[in-house]
């Protein structure tokens, strides 16, 4: 089954200026390697028939791991080389005029800077967001960083897809992600490393954890006080509070054996794990 390009996890952008001497499609191709699900044709200062030769040499690419190719902001280019679509930013053609160039089967990201600008791409039809730039950034001379407190606003308010991007690396990533971003776009941190699909594979591991972390528990089947239960608790403590008994005068025997309750937040309750609380009331 075809993936939805919605689903991605990982966005990479060229850089030239961070890997001088590679060429740019042997390093997007080790960020492809390394789980890369959106690929990025960005180049600021290159001349038009140079990095219209890049997006051909990308499309090849993209196409042969499945990946979309986005172009940063020549419709022309993404048109010519087929592109799946194009990043614009907010001084870029208005949303409206580039989907009625490019047609509906396109994909149309916008650069983000407030939760006014997001709101205002999501109801014009973007197909994603950039939210950024997190932290203060190459790429982005001058702009101000967003912080994680845009991201907070980001996961909050946006409905569409959005990305976190600008001054991410693999040491404040985790932040981001704790911040409510799912989906993380890296430049520097990826194509100027020398080990660009581990770097890749790395950013990949702490999305995934945290994916993973956040996803509810799924519910087990345990006995309470000699009745099938079905909880989605994994240690005595969480069972506590779920029960609404945080603070009240509980003993607690599990297997058999009494659980003290400065061990309650450690005891992990496994599937089939038998369970007898015993409340006291009063002076009993």
């Amino acid at each position: 089954m075809k993936r939805d390009w919605k689903d991605f996890q990982l966005y990479v952008i060229t850089g030239e200026n961070y890997h001088p001497g590679r060429p740019v499609t042997d390093v997007m191709e080790q960020a492809l390697l390394g789980g890369a699900d959106v690929v990025q044709l960005r180049s600021k200062d290159a001349p038009k028939r140079e990095l219209l030769a890049q997006a051909y040499a990308l499309r090849e690419l993209t196409r042969r791991y499945g990946v979309p190719l986005i172009v940063n902001d020549h419709i022309d280019i993404a048109l010519a080389v087929e592109a799946d679509g194009v990043h614009l930013g907010q001084e870029d053609l208005p949303l409206a005029e580039a989907r009625s160039i490019l047609g509906p089967g396109k994909i149309i990201g916008i650069s983000t800077h407030s939760i006014g600008q997001a709101l205002e791409a999501q109801a014009a039809g973007a197909d994603y967001i950039g939210v950024g730039p997190v932290y203060p950034t190459g790429t982005k001379p001058g702009r101000k960083a967003v912080t994680t407190s845009y991201v907070k606003e980001a996961a909050g308010q946006v409905a569409i897809p959005f990305v976190a991007i600008g001054g991410i690396t693999l040491d404040n990533v985790d932040d981001v992600l704790e911040a409510g971003a799912r989906r993380i776009c890296a430049v520097s941190a990826v194509v100027g490393s020398e080990d660009a699909a581990g770097t890749c594979r790395a950013f990949l591991h702490k999305i995934r954890a945290k994916q993973t972390e956040a996803a509810p528990a799924a519910a087990i089947e345990v006995r309470l006080n000699g009745r099938p239960e079905r909880t989605t608790s994994r240690s005595v403590a969480e069972m506590i509070g779920q029960l609404g008994l945080a603070g009240k005068r509980i003993v607690v025997e599990m297997n058999g054996a009494i659980v003290a309750r400065e061990a309650w937040e450690t005891t992990k309750i496994e599937e089939g794990a038998a369970l007898e609380l015993v409340h006291f009331v009063g002076g009993g």
